[in-house]
C-alpha cells in the first residue's frame, strides 16, 4: 500500500515538472513562431520580386539586341542597294530626320535623303565598327568610302574619293527606326570632294 502511495506521488511530481516543460516550450513557440511565420512571408513575398525584375532586364536586354541586329540589317543592305528596306516594317511611318536644314519626316523623305549616297557614289564601302545601346536609345559609329561619281546633295560629281567616319544617335519605338540624327565633320567632307585635280571616272553612273 505505502508503496503504490510512493508510485503515484512519483508520478504527480513527474506530471507537474512535465507541465512546468510543456508550458516553458509553449511560451518559446509563442514568441518564436511569429517571428518564423514572418520570416517566410517577407521571403515569398521577396522572391518574386526580385525574379520578376530579373525578367524584366533579360526581356530588355532581348529587346535591345533585336533592334541593333535590325538597325544594323539594315543599313548595311541598304547601301549595298537594297533601298525596299526603307518601309514600314522597320520604320515608322513619321520617323524622323534631323538635318542641319531642317527635319526630314516620313519614310520617302528619309528613303530620298539617303539615296543621295547610293546615287553620288559608286564603289561604296560603309561598315559600322560598333552600335550601343540602352533601352529605346542606339548610337551607331560608321564609316563610309566611296568614289564620287554622282550628283551628291547638289555637289557635281568629281571623281574625288571619299572616307568619312560619324555618329548617328537613333531612336527606336516598338521595334521599329523613329529618329535618326547623324553627326560627322562636313568641312572634311566638302574639302575631300570639292578640292584636287582628279577626273571622274566616265563609266561610272552618274558622270556627266
Amino acid at each position: 500500500m505505502i508503496h503504490n502511495l510512493h508510485n503515484i506521488n512519483f508520478l504527480l511530481q513527474k506530471l507537474k515538472k512535465n507541465k512546468k516543460t510543456l508550458g516553458a516550450f509553449m511560451n518559446f513557440l509563442k514568441i518564436i513562431l511569429p517571428v518564423a511565420i514572418l520570416i517566410v512571408f517577407i521571403s515569398s513575398c521577396g522572391s518574386p520580386s526580385v525574379d520578376s525584375k530579373t525578367k524584366k532586364l533579360l526581356s530588355d536586354q532581348e529587346q535591345l539586341e533585336k533592334d541593333i541586329a535590325m538597325y544594323e540589317d539594315t543599313w548595311m543592305r541598304f547601301l549595298k542597294g537594297d533601298t525596299s528596306l526603307v518601309n514600314e516594317e522597320r520604320f515608322q511611318k513619321d520617323v524622323v530626320v534631323v538635318t542641319a536644314q531642317g527635319d526630314l519626316v516620313g519614310i520617302e523623305a528619309c528613303k530620298n535623303h539617303y539615296m543621295n549616297f547610293l546615287n553620288g557614289f559608286s564603289d561604296i564601302e560603309f561598315t559600322i565598327p560598333e552600335v550601343i545601346g540602352q533601352g529605346n536609345r542606339l548610337v551607331k559609329h560608321w564609316n563610309f568610302k566611296g568614289t564620287h561619281t554622282g550628283d551628291f546633295f547638289g555637289i557635281p560629281a568629281s571623281g574625288n574619293k571619299l572616307n568619312l567616319s560619324g555618329t548617328t544617335l537613333v531612336t527606336i519605338k516598338d521595334g521599329k527606326i523613329a529618329k535618326e540624327h547623324d553627326f560627322f565633320d562636313m568641312m572634311s567632307m566638302v574639302s575631300q570632294l570639292t578640292e584636287g585635280d582628279v577626273e571622274a571616272d566616265a563609266t561610272k553612273p552618274g558622270v556627266n
